[in-house]
């Protein structure tokens, strides 16, 4: 019984060593590829922190020149207004006085009885 005993002993310790050098080939395996992943992966996230600066900057330039838009619209609408108030008028009284004064010409130009007849 004994001997039965040591022969499986024996035989789970050679399984055990046979399973940890097979486990120690897999880390192995395991490490390489990590850093063979590594390898590959710096360059990649260094390129993309790049890009991502790059596109920080193009936005900073974009902002500034919608802020410039910005200012450009506010400033032509404040214009636009202010020749409208300072014109409006004036642009009135001138098509009023045009218009009375094509009203007179056709009343200086027409013979006095079609004047009596258009009354």
């Amino acid at each position: 019984m004994v001997l039965i005993g040591a022969v499986v002993v024996c035989l789970a310790a050679i399984v055990c060593l046979v399973a940890a050098f097979v486990l120690v080939g897999q880390v192995q395996r395991l490490e390489r590829a990590v850093e063979a992943f590594r390898d590959e992966a710096l360059p990649l996230v260094a390129e993309a922190r790049q890009a991502a600066d790059q596109a920080a900057g193009e936005l900073a330039r974009v902002e500034a020149v919608l802020e410039g838009t910005e200012s450009v619209t506010a400033t032509v609408d404040s214009a636009s207004r202010l020749a409208q108030r300072a014109l409006a008028n004036p642009v009135v009284k001138v098509l009023a006085f045009r218009a009375g004064a094509a009203s007179g010409l056709r009343a200086m130009r027409e013979p006095e009885p079609a004047r009596r007849k258009a009354r």
